[in-house]
């Protein structure tokens, strides 16, 4: 049976020949480029997903989406059976199988049947979304090709425009039989009004709390599925859908990234519009609010933000329902100084550092029974041992105990499968809601130290190692030394470097005690990566 499905490739790869010379690695999230290099990637994508749905003998999925990235940008990342990123040794082959020559990809393809001793007997299932860039249908074709030259009577389920959120869902809904919701867009859209509506109740105004915000849909697919869920909300949620495209502008000037990199409102969010925006990222996988005060000035309460407000009221209700649970919060490099100072010196909720890259953070939540994380650019959830699931479900149930109550609408409203901008949007709303605040109370429980952030053009981003979860440098030698130098001069001072997963960049940040050291340093700190690593700012 695999020398048949290895003359099925070696056919169905001549209309994805490999063409281009540039190596792609599967990154933090997933193979990611410009979208004309990515034909023979996502046709091999589609083989390793079929393949490794025969092997795990569950569902696997296939995003198509590049988030944040230009329109002109596309990439595939692989989910595993139970919503999470791609097993780490599989992210290697997918690498080695993507960058392989032609005439050598079916005798790879047979070794790997052959050493995973994966039973080709398994009917293979693999469920497939993409994003609403220009060059998705062309690519989600080619994974559908690559699956089918596993298999030609494979199971497909291709849902075409999705949220990468979503894509999770489905997932889990179909591995789990339903029992975490209906595999279905409807289905994911139905839970989280109906568990919306169930913390909100009948009275959507409480104290400063207005139910009236502005939602910036980057031009992509979170506009098309918060289109779908206001419908469900009407009345509760008063929302001003923004950015709803056409194609073509994906993220330009607007979006979650756009906010928190450039700390300014996006496109058609002006000074005076009065209430509060949150910016959703290409794939409505990353959350960053914003607001303007009375004086007209700009805020930004980006990921550290909105983790400290769940884990705050989390805190409270745990404490109010006196339920032994414990919680924690996750965070990487990028996050705030000060937010990581109120979760351990405040509400004495500790906080655990990873690299950065979702797939980190969600493992280390993990070990928690409420595990709060998200990076500081807004992509992040909270994850619910089986253990604070069941113990705060059965406290509900008891009638009497209406913080335990509160917080199994918050099981239902959360999306633990990855991070996902409407779900938290959500949960965020319920929270304001009921704390009866303005979005300026939530944005005074701590004050951010200012900080930048830069990007550093290099030859090869490889050239910088790190270690201490990102937070030092190994290689270039020196450049740690430099650092530290650099930012002994400033107030509060702190920066790190690290290599994009996706590109040839230095990502620099800086924090400082103003606005303008903070930018100080992080020039000087781009200027000594550029020197150091043969770059250019």
């Amino acid at each position: 049976m695999a020398s048949k499905i290895a003359s099925r490739i070696v056919e169905a790869a001549k209309a994805h020949s490999k063409t281009v010379e540039k190596y792609i690695g599967y990154g933090t999230a997933g193979f990611r480029t410009k979208a004309d290099l990515l034909d023979h990637v996502m046709f091999r994508v589609g083989i390793v997903s079929a393949l490794r749905s025969k092997m795990v003998k569950a569902s696997i999925g296939v995003m198509i989406t590049a988030s944040h990235n230009p329109e002109e940008d596309n990439g595939v990342k692989l989910v595993d059976p139970h919503g999470e990123m791609l097993e780490p040794a599989w992210e290697v082959l997918a690498t080695e199988i993507a960058n392989l020559p032609d005439e050598k990809l079916s005798e790879r393809i047979v070794s790997l049947i052959e050493t995973s001793k994966i039973d080709l007997s398994t009917r293979s299932s693999v469920i497939v979304g993409r994003d609403t860039r220009q060059s998705s249908p062309a690519l989600c074709q080619a994974v559908i090709d690559g699956i089918k030259a596993v298999e030609e009577d494979s199971e497909i389920a291709n849902f075409g425009i999705v949220s990468t959120p979503i894509l999770h869902y489905l997932v889990v809904c179909t591995n789990g039989g339903g029992t975490y919701g209906e595999p279905t867009v409807d289905g994911y859209v139905s839970k989280l009004v109906n568990a919306f509506r169930t913390l909100i109740g009948d009275d959507n105004k409480r104290g400063k709390y207005e139910p009236s915000l502005i939602i910036d849909g980057a031009n992509g697919v979170g506009a098309v599925i918060s289109e779908k869920l206001l419908k469900g909300l009407e009345n509760t949620l008063n929302v001003n859908l923004i950015n709803l495209g056409p194609p073509g502008i994906l993220n330009y000037d607007c979006g979650a990234d756009y906010v928190k990199v450039q700390q300014r409102e996006p496109l058609n969010v002006t000074s005076n519009c009065g209430t509060r925006c949150a910016s959703l990222d290409g794939d409505a996988d990353r959350l960053i609010y914003l607001y303007f005060d009375d004086a007209g000035k700009f805020h930004m309460l980006d990921g550290d933000k909105i983790a400290l407000l769940l884990a705050e009221h989390f805190n409270d209700l745990l404490k109010k329902s006196q339920l032994n649970l414990k919680l924690g919060m996750v965070q990487t490099a990028y996050a705030n100084g000060s937010s990581t100072n109120y979760a351990t010196k405040v509400l004495n909720v500790p906080v655990t550092c990873t690299p950065t890259g979702v797939k980190f953070l969600h493992h280390a939540a993990q070990e928690f029974d409420i595990g709060v994380y998200f990076e500081a650019n807004g992509h992040g959830t909270t994850v619910f041992s089986d253990n604070a699931i069941k113990t705060i479900q059965d406290a509900a149930s008891t009638g009497s105990n209406a913080a335990a109550k509160e917080l199994a609408g918050f099981l239902n409203v959360i999306n633990s499968t990855v991070g996902d901008a409407i779900s938290d949007l959500l949960a965020v709303e319920a929270i304001l809601h009921s704390k009866g605040w303005h979005i300026q109370d939530w944005d005074e429980m701590y004050q951010d130290l200012p900080n930048r952030l830069f990007k550093v053009s290099v030859a090869d981003r490889n050239l910088v190692t790190t270690t201490d979860a990102e937070r030092r440098v190994v290689t270039p030698e020196g450049l740690q030394e430099r650092i530290d130098n650099i930012a002994s001069k400033f107030k509060d001072g702190r920066s790190f470097v690290r290599p994009s997963g996706t590109e040839d960049v230095v990502r620099v940040y800086a924090e400082a005690d103003t606005q303008e050291n903070a930018d100080k340093l992080g020039k000087e700190v781009a200027a000594a990566v550029g020197e150091l690593c043969s770059g250019n700012n």
